[in-house]
């Protein structure tokens, strides 16, 4: 028996953001986080359109 877990899509994209910082930057994990959790709100607040 597998259990899953479920990952909501804000997971998903923090993460994925999480992997481009960590590849591009000397961070540790927390502050690596703690950046990807800024870009995110960041280009959660521009409008779809312009996206």
């Amino acid at each position: 028996m597998t259990t899953s877990t479920y990952t909501s899509a804000y997971e998903r994209r923090l993460k994925m953001v999480q992997d481009v910082l960590t590849g591009q930057a000397e961070l540790d994990g927390k502050a690596t986080r703690d950046l990807a959790v800024r870009v995110l709100r960041a280009l959660d607040h521009i409008p779809e359109q312009v996206r």
